[in-house]
């Protein structure tokens, strides 16, 4: 791991990574009087993301120890999203909007429709039911599965976010294990509950990057989704001349055998990177992670985003969307 983590640096020092993206008329994604586009996304999921990971034992357990750390870790996001003015998309795992939840004739939410058993790179879910870790019982009593009273925090903020979808309970979404009629239902559940808060669903992102059912995006009215083939700065690109490909850049990570002035520096230098190519730049967290992160290397970097903003045009996912189509791309 620290050898791939070397590497890491290397390829970055060469400006190997992320990779540089050039096109003809690349000026038209970027809106006139910048240089380039800043997007910022969170993967905002509690216990969902992680009760089939391959990576932990005791899934449920461990789940909801990282939902409850995430809990704790939002109110110092929004606090410096708030005092440097920046908006970000929040891809919400729609069980989150649910003030509860309970069991009906034995089953969680009967409504969804079911995945198969499964072995991913990610998850392992070869017993039982998909809802199995699903508490059944309501935010105050199990707060690390629901989250309305955030998701109210979040849209109430004068930074300006977004609450994009991230499934109602983070599927596989490649089209080789979620059939149409497993991803539609799971879509509707989220457009419904978000509906109840008068939030558009309108930015997608498939959890870890599980690219599929685009044509169910397209039938569900979403404009946008974000994809990590590469990390690019680069340009988006439509799908069936309906749907606009966000490509990633780079993933806010917390690596310990790195610094805090090196964490920083190389935040700081993709945005100069992008900024001096006249990309549009896509980063991404787990609000899951270390607070340390959020204290320490968040707002340094978001300090240089606000005193960059004549050149960096600092947007959402579906506002940036909209600006594509209203210039006719």
């Amino acid at each position: 791991m620290q050898v791939n983590k070397f590497l890491k640096k290397i390829k970055f020092g060469l400006h190997l990574d992320p990779k540089i993206e050039r096109i003809k008329n690349h000026r038209k994604f970027i809106p006139s009087g910048s240089k380039a586009v800043l997007i910022i996304y969170a993967d905002f999921e509690l216990g969902w993301a992680w009760r089939y990971s391959k990576t932990a034992e005791n899934g449920t357990e461990h789940a909801n120890s990282l939902g409850l750390k995430e809990r704790g870790n939002i109110p110092a996001i929004l606090d410096a999203c708030d005092e440097f003015g920046i908006p970000v998309t929040w891809a919400t795992v729609g069980h989150l909007f649910l003030d509860s939840c309970s069991k009906r004739e034995s089953i969680p939410h009967p409504n969804i429709k079911r995945l198969g058993h499964f072995d991913n790179p990610f998850w392992r879910y070869s017993e039982g039911d998909w809802f199995d870790a699903d508490p059944c019982s309501d935010y105050k009593t199990s707060p690390g599965w629901y989250c309305p009273d955030l998701i109210d925090n979040i849209i109430s903020r004068k930074a300006g976010h977004e609450i994009g979808c991230h499934t109602f309970s983070h599927i596989d979404c490649t089209d080789a294990l979620c059939p149409p009629d497993v991803f539609d239902s799971e879509i509707a559940e989220c457009r419904r509950l978000a509906h109840e808060k008068g939030v558009e669903l309108k930015s997608f992102v498939h959890p870890a990057h599980t690219i599929g059912n685009l044509d169910g995006l397209i039938k569900h009215g979403f404009t946008s989704y974000r994809t990590d083939y590469d990390n690019i700065l680069g340009y988006p690109e439509k799908y069936k001349n309906k749907l606009w490909q966000i490509k990633s850049t780079w993933e806010f990570v917390l690596f310990r055998e790195w610094s805090r002035k090196y964490h920083i520096r190389r935040y700081i230098e993709i945005l100069r990177r992008a900024i001096k190519n006249e990309s549009v730049c896509v980063l991404w967290f787990h609000p899951s992670m270390d607070i340390e992160f959020f204290e320490t290397v968040f707002p340094e970097v978001c300090k240089y985003i606000l005193d960059n903003s004549r050149d960096l045009h600092i947007t959402t996912a579906g506002a940036y969307t909209e600006f594509l189509e209203n210039n006719g791309l």
